[in-house]
């Protein structure tokens, strides 16, 4: 049961990708993912793209790996996150899963910022490219999506 509901959980992302990457609308909404209960383990998903070169594809996956999934994987309310890339744009699509906005909203921006700059420091060494260049992947749009 547990691997059924597991797999509904991924085919939802996989369609919310679909949805969001189709509608590019920051005003989209959508529903988290239910379980059989009818309540929702997500209560909102940050929504953020950038840039990504596919020359950049593997650097940007690296600097992920070792600056924001360790991190994220501490803050209190976070659920999982999806990354997926769109070759056409050459843009990255990051869907992170909170339990709730106050514990998203309640990490100080110092920490963030703390965070930006090892994932900046290592996206340019995977990209052999001077560190006092500005960051590879540039923020394109953030946003977050609700439940009903």
């Amino acid at each position: 049961m547990q691997l059924l509901h597991a797999l509904l959980i991924k085919l939802s992302a996989i369609a919310l990708v679909v949805l969001v990457l189709v509608g590019q609308s920051a005003d989209v909404r959508f529903a988290a993912f239910a379980d059989p209960n009818g309540e929702y383990d997500v209560a909102v998903i940050e929504h953020l793209r950038v840039s990504v070169p596919a020359h950049g594809r593997e650097a940007w996956m690296e600097a992920e790996r070792g600056s924001w999934e360790p991190w994220l994987a501490q803050q209190n309310g976070f659920l999982g996150r999806d990354l997926l890339w769109d070759p056409e744009t050459e843009e990255g699509t990051l869907l992170i899963r909170w339990s709730s906005r106050e514990n998203w909203k309640a990490i100080p921006s110092e920490e963030v910022e703390q965070v930006q700059i090892r994932f900046e420091q290592i996206a340019r060494e995977a990209m052999s490219v001077p560190q006092h260049r500005d960051n590879p992947f540039p923020l394109v749009f953030e946003g977050e999506l609700l439940p009903p």
